[in-house]
C-alpha cells in the first residue's frame, strides 16, 4: 500500500492539473499548497525504513525526485539580488493597527516601487506622508496604491470588477512609471478572496477578477510590463493560468508571504513581461496578516523596449 501512496504523490507533484477543478475546486486547492505535499516524503521514507521495506524506500524516491524537479531549485538556490530594480508588494491590511510603522519599515526597503493593497480611508495619510520623500510619485484607486521614486503618467482605475459585487469595488491600477531604462507598465491590483468551507474552495470571483486582469495586460501596449498585486493564489494555481500565461514568475526563491505568522503559500506576486526577475525574498513582518514581498528586476531583459 506505501509503494501505492508514493506512486500517487509523484503523480499529484508531477500532473496536479489532473485533478478536476470541480466540486469545490479542488484541483485549485490542492496547487496551492503542492510545495508542502513533499513532506510526505520523508514519512514514506521513514515507514519503509521502519518496516524494513525496500520497495516502499525505493518507491518513496519517485515523488522525491519529481518535487525536487518542480520545487528544489526555488529553495536551493536562494534569492539572486542582481537585479537593478527593487520593487515591493504588500498587502498592508485594513485593520493594520501601525500604519506608520508599517510605512516606515517600507520607506527603509530599498525599493523603487512599492504597492499597497488594503488601504483605508484613515490609514491612507499616514502612508502618504510616510513615504513621500522616498516616493515623491504615487496614485491610488480605491483600495490600492502604487508609490514610485520614477515619475508616473497616466495612472487610472482597472476594472477587474466580477459580476455580483458592487460597483464601488475598485481594486485595480495602472501607471506608467518613467525610469531611467525606460518606460514601464505598471499594474497593481487585489484580486477576491478566495474561501474554504464545507462545498470546498470558493474561487469563482478571484478567477474571473484574474481573466480580466490578463485582458488588460494582453491589451497593453508598452511591452515592459510589471503586475504587483495580493492575487490570492500562488503561481502553480490553475485559476492564475490567464495571467501566468501572459507574465513571467520569478525563476529562483521562495518567499512564503501568507499568513504572517506561519506563512504557507505566497499569494502577493510580482509578475512581469519583459522583465527579468532575477529573484524574490519576504521582508520582515509588518503589522498586517501578510509578509512584504521584494523582488529585483532588470528592465534591461532582452526583448526589453
Amino acid at each position: 500500500m506505501l509503494p501505492v501512496s508514493a506512486g500517487v504523490l509523484a503523480a499529484l507533484l508531477a500532473a496536479p492539473r489532473l485533478i478536476p477543478d470541480t466540486p469545490g475546486r479542488l484541483g485549485s486547492l490542492l496547487e496551492t499548497l503542492l510545495p508542502w505535499f513533499g513532506l510526505a516524503v520523508p514519512v514514506l521514507l521513514c515507514a519503509g525504513l521502519l518496516r524494513r521495506a525496500p520497495l516502499t524506500v525505493a518507491a518513496a524516491l519517485l515523488p522525491a525526485l519529481v518535487w525536487g524537479v518542480r520545487f528544489g531549485g526555488l529553495f536551493l538556490t536562494g534569492t539572486d539580488d542582481s537585479g537593478r530594480l527593487i520593487v515591493v508588494q504588500h498587502n498592508v491590511s485594513d485593520e493594520n493597527a501601525d500604519p506608520a510603522g508599517t510605512a516606515a519599515a517600507l520607506a527603509e526597503s530599498g525599493a523603487r516601487i512599492v504597492a499597497l493593497e488594503e488601504l483605508t480611508p484613515q490609514a491612507l495619510p499616514v502612508y502618504g506622508k510616510a513615504l513621500a520623500s522616498r516616493f515623491p510619485h504615487h496614485g491610488v484607486s480605491g483600495t490600492v496604491g502604487l508609490w514610485s521614486a520614477f515619475p508616473l503618467t497616466d495612472v487610472r482605475p482597472v476594472d477587474i470588477r466580477p459580476d455580483g459585487i458592487a460597483e464601488d469595488w475598485n481594486r485595480g491600477l495602472r501607471a506608467t512609471a518613467h525610469t531611467p531604462d525606460g518606460d514601464l507598465a505598471v499594474y497593481v491590483a487585489h484580486l477576491p478572496s478566495i474561501r474554504l468551507g464545507a462545498t470546498g474552495l470558493r474561487s469563482g470571483p478571484r478567477d474571473e477578477s484574474a481573466a480580466l486582469l490578463a485582458t488588460a495586460i494582453r491589451d497593453e501596449p508598452l511591452a515592459r510590463v510589471l503586475l504587483l498585486g495580493d492575487l490570492n493564489g500562488t503561481v502553480d494555481d490553475r485559476g492564475l493560468g490567464p495571467l501566468l500565461a501572459r507574465l513571467d514568475a520569478p525563476g529562483s526563491g521562495v518567499a512564503f508571504s501568507w499568513p504572517a505568522a506561519f506563512p504557507v503559500a505566497r499569494i502577493d506576486q510580482v509578475l512581469a513581461r519583459s522583465v527579468r526577475l532575477t529573484g524574490i525574498r519576504t521582508l520582515p513582518a509588518t503589522g498586517s496578516d501578510h509578509l512584504p514581498v521584494a523582488v529585483y528586476a532588470d528592465l534591461r531583459a532582452e526583448g526589453a523596449e
